[in-house]
């Protein structure tokens, strides 16, 4: 039995008369009956009372009626939910990012694909950067938001933001009633960089930066994200170089001041496999695009 031979007898059921299913069909009606008396030979079973007024269903026809309406129906709506997969208008993404970009871009981001597809499931991840990149290869990740990009020659990289280094500082700290820092008129001022490993890392990135001024870098604090950086540095335990977006948060016990002279700039990158052809992605990339274009 095919879906064309079932659509025939389910609509030879519900009119329960051959010219009106003939009709409704656009077809002859000698082809129908023939039609209909083969799935009666190919399941062994008479499925119609042929009556000279009229016709019935028998037991194996009203089973087959209630069977087939089911089978229909499953069938269109499979077809609808991969059309609308098949479209980008259904489905998942699974999102991994630095934990920076939660300050920044990455909120409009969701926001707008959101409001385009309501219907995708998205699943958030932060993870760092050597994890972005473990999880994009393994497939774990469909789009990684990365400070600055992953290298890889299987990646696409598309990049939206660059901002400026900005220092986090405890709000009670001596320079913390300006607005602007200048990091080589601090005495060995103590670094509290993220993550620790692995490396080289976004910390990397501000020890060069660091260097290349000649400010002294000899004292550190090491942790493993911003989050728990950004608490160090409420308590007191040293300052924290930042990403500017990170300074559009306030935090309690915390200020965020402009480097003069400027240490420098990161930019956030969204990532992706280059073998990924799925709609999906290549909507979010759009929407991740157009909203970083903008960006004020």
């Amino acid at each position: 039995m095919n879906t064309k031979q079932l659509t025939y007898f389910l609509a030879v059921a519900e009119e329960l008369h051959f010219g009106r299913a003939a009709e409704r069909l656009d077809i002859a009606q000698p082809p129908l009956s023939r039609q209909i008396k083969q799935l009666e030979t190919e399941l062994g079973a008479v499925l119609f009372n042929r009556g000279r007024s009229a016709i019935t269903l028998t037991q194996a026809g009203e089973r087959l009626l209630k069977r087939g309406k089911s089978i229909m129906s499953q069938l269109e709506d499979t077809q609808l939910e991969i059309r609308r997969l098949g479209q980008g208008a259904e489905g998942r993404l699974r999102i991994g990012f630095v934990g920076s970009a939660t300050y920044g871009i990455l909120p409009n981001i969701i926001k707008s694909y959101r409001a385009s597809y309501p219907e995708v499931n998205l699943s958030l991840v932060p993870m760092n950067n050597a994890g972005l990149h473990r999880a994009l290869v393994s497939r774990e990740l469909d789009i990684a938001f990365a400070r600055p990009a992953l290298k890889d020659s299987e990646f696409v990289t598309r990049p939206l933001i660059e901002e400026p280094l900005i220092a986090a500082v405890p709000d009670n700290h001596p320079l913390s009633s300006g607005e602007t820092l200048d990091l080589s008129s601090l005495s060995r001022p103590n670094l509290v960089l993220y993550p620790e490993y692995p490396r080289p890392s976004y910390a990397d990135v501000v020890l060069g930066f660091c260097e290349a001024q000649g400010i002294d870098i000899s004292r550190r604090v090491w942790t493993m994200d911003l989050q728990t950086a950004l608490s160090l540095v409420a308590i007191g335990e040293g300052i924290c170089i930042v990403p500017g977006s990170v300074g559009t948060s306030q935090r309690n016990g915390l200020r965020f001041l402009q480097i003069e002279p400027a240490l420098g700039h990161t930019s956030l990158s969204v990532n992706y496999r280059l073998d990924e052809q799925g709609l999906h992605i290549r909507n979010f990339i759009q929407i991740a695009q157009s909203v970083s274009r903008n960006m004020p």
